[in-house]
């Protein structure tokens, strides 16, 4: 049976219950920019969304600028493909971050890289929240609100934004039970899911 701490990073350790995302702006090539912070307000990793025509990626570094991981688009569509996490210090394939399309409630699975078991799901909370996104002409600004299960369907944790002005969106993730679900992988999921949703 896998356990939550065979996809921790090697270089990085995510020991809390509860984490602050944000997308702190554009780079100069106009790439959204994310940060990832602790319950203390200290930055524990950052990561800028570089969209390329067939293998999008985020390489994910600390608050010293070292790479710790990296996650590449593994299909050609971007908006209903699969997502690699590698750890980049020891080149380990930890997760997949699979991506089920749907006008109605977006749905994410994390999966073991090896053997595609399922280790957690990440879904929108109702319709009328996807929809208003997707479908508004200011829906970008209105916030992810995703409830997290692990792999027996079980509520674990939850993702609550806030409305985004001019898409810069921030919100919490707070895990409940950090036993069932790898940590480092759901924050960092959050992230992608946030730039790819927002694409």
């Amino acid at each position: 049976m896998a356990t939550s701490q065979q996809y921790e990073l090697s270089r990085i350790e995510l020991s809390g219950s509860q984490y602050t995302v944000e997308q702190t702006g554009r780079d100069k090539n106009f790439r959204p920019e994310y940060e990832a912070r602790d319950v203390a307000g200290d930055t524990v990793f950052r990561t800028t969304y570089q969209m390329y025509e067939e293998k999008d990626e985020f390489p994910f570094v600390d608050a010293d600028g070292t790479e710790i991981c990296r996650v590449t688009a593994i299909g050609t569509w971007d908006i209903a493909g699969d997502y690699l996490l590698t750890d980049s210090h020891t080149d380990e394939e930890l997760v997949i971050l699979e991506n089920d399309l749907s006008l109605l409630q977006d749905t994410w699975r994390i999966r073991d890289a090896d053997d595609g078991s399922l280790l957690a799901e990440i879904n929108s909370r109702g319709a009328v929240y996807t929809l208003g996104r997707k479908l508004l002409p200011a829906g970008q600004g209105i916030a992810h609100k995703y409830n997290i299960t692990d792999a027996d369907g079980d509520l674990v944790g939850s993702i609550e934004g806030e409305f985004a002005f001019f898409g810069f969106d921030q919100y919490e993730i707070t895990l409940t039970d950090t036993s069932s679900i790898p940590t480092e992988p759901m924050v960092i999921g959050a992230i992608v899911i946030d730039a790819i949703q927002g694409s």
